[in-house]
């Protein structure tokens, strides 16, 4: 593959390559990349949001370059302060541990496992010297780091900034020096911390790694990024009746953005379908395209097939699912209280608001009264997919 057919697997659906040009150069010499990515294991199961760092890794992986996925599991019991407006508690080592497991079995869904070098930032940082963190520490000001808008945000309104959160950006950055790094990808929230492995790097006279940052995905919603505590996310391990009907509720905007993040399609494939969509095709037939690819990926072509039928008998032809969980609740509870304890609703205030989109049924009719008495037993609907049996006791 010549350079420019490199580059623009390198370019698809990136934010920035910087610099471009010594990427550039990087490959002129025709060898493999020493390719980096972190990930601290904080939760014990990644999202789609996860996956568009990890695809790429998997086209660069194709290409030939070296894959090397860092499991933080030094840095994740400091916790990334990365968009936080105040101080995460740290993990304890036990549960960094657990998480670590469930990553590896997740991510080779997407890598080849007999391509890909997993590595523990432990496995160095553990063997500094107290003298050897306080050389680390001096290779940033206090002021170049509060220049990170998290922590200047934090600065202005007063907000406590733990003196161990200024040396993440730090022991992040080092990994790269550790591990002599081309090239590290990353999302476009970390970009700060990527650039302080590039300065780690100068400082310890390696040829500094090119960054290449990758958008953030966004939620069910569309708005905000993709996020368990959101309840906008779309996990890996979700099963594949829930994953194809948490696809096929985007919007036919999105649907595009997740084409581009998280499909293995050429983009000739991808920019054809939206000619067929103008030309006056179903988006729901192209979003079906998008949900078996996906969960093909992280189950099985047979499970992806019978979801696929599920979701059509279920929602396209308005039949209610023959299993759904179960809750019982005291006579005087509030409908939306009862939809957000069922777990239909994310919160009362999101209930309320759904109640009032008319997106809210009790055994197939829509509620408009937030104030209705609530029958014995019913089935409730949220949106198209969400169901549960309530009873009313007492």
């Amino acid at each position: 593959m010549d350079l420019n057919q490199q580059l623009a697997i390198f370019q698809r659906g990136a934010d920035e390559i910087l610099p471009l040009a010594e990427l550039k150069t990087k490959l002129a010499k025709g060898k493999p990349l020493k390719v980096k990515a972190g990930f601290d294991p904080t939760a014990p199961d990644l999202h789609l949001g996860h996956t568009v760092l990890i695809n790429k890794l998997k086209q660069l992986q194709d290409l030939g370059h070296q894959i090397y996925f860092v499991i933080g599991d030094f840095t994740a019991m400091i916790g990334d302060p990365t968009g936080k407006s105040k101080t995460r508690l740290p993990l304890s080592q036990e549960k960094v541990l657990e998480n670590c497991k469930s990553y590896q079995s997740q991510i080779f869904k997407i890598l080849d496992k007999n391509k890909t070098n997993i590595v523990f930032n432990s496995t160095w940082m553990n063997k500094f010297t107290p003298l050897e963190f306080i050389q680390l520490s001096s290779k940033q000001t206090v002021a170049r780091i509060l220049e990170r808008d998290d922590f200047a945000k934090r600065y202005k309104a007063r907000q406590p900034i733990s003196t161990h959160e200024l040396l993440y950006p730090l022991i992040q950055g080092y990994d790269s020096v550790a591990l002599k790094a081309d090239l590290e990808l990353g999302g476009t929230d970390q970009k700060f911390n990527l650039l302080v492995g590039r300065e780690l790097q100068k400082q310890a006279s390696q040829e500094q790694q090119v960054i290449l940052t990758m958008p953030i995905l966004e939620g069910l919603d569309g708005v905000q990024k993709m996020s368990k505590s959101l309840n906008n996310y779309i996990g890996i391990t979700d099963k594949a009746d829930e994953m194809f009907g948490k696809i096929m509720s985007i919007s036919d905007e999105l649907m595009w953005r997740y084409f581009e993040l998280l499909s293995f399609k050429s983009l000739e494939i991808i920019n054809d379908l939206k000619a067929q969509m103008a030309a006056g095709k179903n988006p729901r037939d192209i979003k079906f395209m998008l949900a078996e690819e996906i969960i093909c990926r992280f189950h099985s072509e047979k499970l992806a097939k019978s979801a696929q039928q599920n979701f059509i008998s279920r929602f396209a032809k308005n039949q209610i699912p023959d299993q759904m969980e179960e809750f019982i609740f005291p006579k005087n509870i509030k409908i939306a209280n009862a939809i957000k304890d069922a777990k239909l609703c994310s919160s009362t205030s999101d209930a309320l608001r759904m109640i009032k989109a008319g997106a809210v049924k009790i055994d197939g009719k829509k509620i408009s009264d937030k104030d209705i008495i609530l029958p014995a037993e019913a089935v409730y609907q949220v949106g198209k997919r969400k169901f549960a049996r309530i009873k009313i006791k007492g």
